[in-house]
């Protein structure tokens, strides 16, 4: 295995970037790429200089040219107001370390070819779920210097005077422990929870062999249980606690009333709420569970009775939804923490029936889910309709007779053929519109990239996979910014990410493995930056700095994705 570092990089006359070393206008992935991948960078500049520059050669370690080509003509790539030049250079398979040389431009950085490239930034962006675990001490045996005491313990959590019923009336105490923070926040929200979940869930569920083999250094409670599930259980186990078995209905969120300042967890003691329950909430929970429950049925010696708990559990809840479809979540006057509110729950009923159809084999519940009439769309936590979609495509040959699989596969496969046509028009090579840099828009390259991998494992079109190698490509470096947003991953990686932990443990680096959110032009958190942001341009509208919660923020719902993009990708290239 190759993985480079920032110290690995020698010193040449570039400009500046983030994460402390240069950067060269020669944009690719820093942490490289698979022997039989498809290998683009992009020359990015500002102006007509662009225009000047025609061919690029590969050299290998020793300086020698393995590889030479001509660069496609130059593109205005909108979102970076730059000219665009790609150097496709696939061809080049040898395992090595090479640079990519455009002549009058600084050498590219150092990237290898390796059948094994992407498992640092696998293992990484796996490990972050446990580095953000609650209610749990963090050992050394585990962490290693990111150890640190438990907070949170989460055994007294008090029902909110928006969460009271008959039988646990406000002020009343229940415990909820375990789960994951949700953020950069000390606080638990079931909405994003869900697909933060599921979509572990589904990165095991498709490439259960590649996990399987997995060597992750967490607690191993479940002998014989791939790290992924034991990690993925820690936050099922939470999920179910946030239930009212009364009724089914499913609370909203735990947390504080306000957002804990900049200590460890250790530290934070505010009181801890259930606050609310939504229909929305109680939906992403039914299908999480749904799909759980068939995904930890072959465990059942280390987990006895729990998948059947969990299908019970997701039917409670769909039938909560059923009697309270308008459950609308509404943040209460006195809670200012994150809302993840959605007023359109169609696709949340698509998912959940969706799930409940396949673990149950009952043809009311896709009757259900196709009443909603939700076409597959790039997942995000407020429009989960894609992963309805998605779990249908896995599971089509065991369906009853009663479902359309014509229609399941067309839904897939237009999403992915209309998200591939944009990577091939885009003078970048991505997928990603001017309107796709939101608010977590690295998320949003990678769960464009997980649809692409759903077109791909339904028909194997090599421009499915291609696509989504470029999204990865996008987050891990090839972006204009030259910086590879995952904490601890790549020559030039974000320093100060707006993450609690990160910025109270005294450590320099932040906790490795945690993917930023990027660049988009909201600049929400401007008011609140001494630092000022470098553009306006969406791409470039990115501040590396713990006061930028707008761009520099971390979410579980951002890390799953990229958990399931590498080892896809990982798993498919042949």
């Amino acid at each position: 295995m190759i993985v480079l570092s920032a110290a690995m990089l020698p010193s040449i006359g570039c400009v500046a970037a983030p994460g402390g070393t240069a950067a060269s206008p020669i944009h690719l992935n820093q942490l490289g790429y698979l022997e039989a991948s498809r290998k683009i960078a992009v020359i990015g500049l500002a102006d007509a200089a662009a225009g000047g520059i025609s061919r690029y050669t590969i050299e290998d370690a020793k300086g020698r040219t393995v590889l030479e080509g001509v660069l496609q003509p130059a593109a205005d790539w909108e979102p970076a107001a730059q000219q665009a030049r790609i150097a496709d250079f696939s061809a080049l398979r040898n395992p090595g370390v090479y640079r990519l040389k455009v002549e009058g431009l600084p050498l590219s950085d150092p990237f290898p070819v390796a059948k094994d490239a992407y498992q640092p930034v696998l293992d990484a962006a796996l490990k972050a779920f446990y580095f953000n675990r609650a209610s749990s001490a963090l050992p050394r045996e585990f962490a290693g210097r990111y150890a640190r005491a438990a907070g949170h313990p989460d055994t007294d959590v008090r029902i909110h005077a928006s969460a009271a019923s008959a039988t646990r009336p406000e002020g009343s105490a229940i415990a909820a422990p375990k789960g994951w923070y949700d953020a950069g926040d000390y606080n638990k929200y079931i909405v994003n929870s869900g697909i933060s979940t599921y979509t572990l869930l589904a990165a095991y569920e498709h490439y259960p062999a590649l996990f399987r083999a997995q060597a992750l250094s967490i607690p191993d409670d479940a002998p014989g249980v791939p790290a992924i599930l034991r990690e993925a259980h820690w936050n099922l186990a939470w999920m179910l606690a946030m239930q009212d078995p009364a009724d089914g209905g499913v609370y909203h969120k735990l947390t504080n009333k306000g957002f804990d300042g900049t200590v460890m967890p250790d530290q934070a003691r505010q009181p801890r709420y259930v606050v609310m329950k939504s229909t929305a909430a109680s939906l992403d929970f039914a299908a999480t569970m749904a799909a759980a429950s068939r995904i930890y049925a072959p465990f059942e010696r280390q987990y006895p009775g729990l998948s059947a708990r969990m299908l019970a559990a997701a039917r409670a809840a769909w039938d909560w939804a059923r009697q309270h479809p308008r459950a609308i979540y509404r943040q209460p006057p006195d809670v200012f923490t994150g809302g993840y509110d959605d007023a359109q729950v169609d696709d949340e009923f698509a998912w959940a029936a969706a799930e409940l159809y396949i673990a149950s084999g009952e043809d009311a519940f896709y009757d259900a889910m196709i009443a909603r009439n939700v076409p597959a769309s790039v997942p995000s936590w407020g429009q989960v309709g894609g992963l309805a979609w998605m779990s249908l495509a896995q599971h089509r040959e065991r369906l009853t007779p009663h479902a359309d699989r014509a229609r399941i596969e067309r839904e897939i496969d237009t999403l992915a053929a209309r998200l591939a046509e944009q990577w091939r028009t885009s003078a970048w090579r991505v997928s990603m519109q001017t309107r796709d840099f939101v608010w977590g828009s690295n998320a949003m390259a990678l769960n464009q990239a997980m649809m692409l991998l759903q077109g791909y494992r339904l028909s194997p079109q090599r421009d499915y996979l291609d696509a989504a190698q470029s999204q990865l490509d996008y987050v891990l470096g090839r972006n204009p910014l030259g910086l590879s947003y995952v904490t601890g991953i790549g020559l030039r990686s974000p320093r100060h990410i707006h993450h609690r932990i990160s910025e109270a443990d005294g450590i320099a680096e932040p906790v490795p493995g945690l993917l930023a959110g990027g660049a988009q032009p909201g600049q929400q958190d401007a008011k609140d930056c001494k630092v000022g942001y470098p553009s306006r341009q969406p791409a470039l509208s990115y501040l590396d700095d713990g006061c930028s919660y707008a761009s520099n923020e971390v979410a579980i719902n951002w890390n799953a994705p990229l958990v399931y993009v590498s080892a896809a990708i990982e798993a498919l290239t042949r």
